[in-house]
């Protein structure tokens, strides 16, 4: 379901809209994608920043299991 709602932009972003939109296309849609776009790259961060968080966080016990690892490889 989509709502109708009022937004004020600056005259040079709307008109970069509209080169971008297209004339099939309306500025509601363009709009529409844009946020979604950004949106999904804002959670991709968050959780991009997480993922590190815990990373950074374990990397010691990581580095000293990877080395344990690395002492049982043999050279031929």
């Amino acid at each position: 379901m989509k709502i109708k709602t009022s937004i004020t932009l600056a005259e040079d972003l709307l008109k970069v809209i509209d080169e971008q939109s297209g004339p099939h296309k309306n500025r509601s849609d363009f709009i529409e994608k844009a946020v979604r776009a950004y949106v999904a790259q804002v959670t991709r961060d968050r959780q991009n920043a997480r993922d590190l968080d815990i990373i950074n966080r374990q990397a010691d016990r990581l580095n000293q299991e990877a080395e344990d690892v690395l002492t049982y490889q043999v050279l031929p």
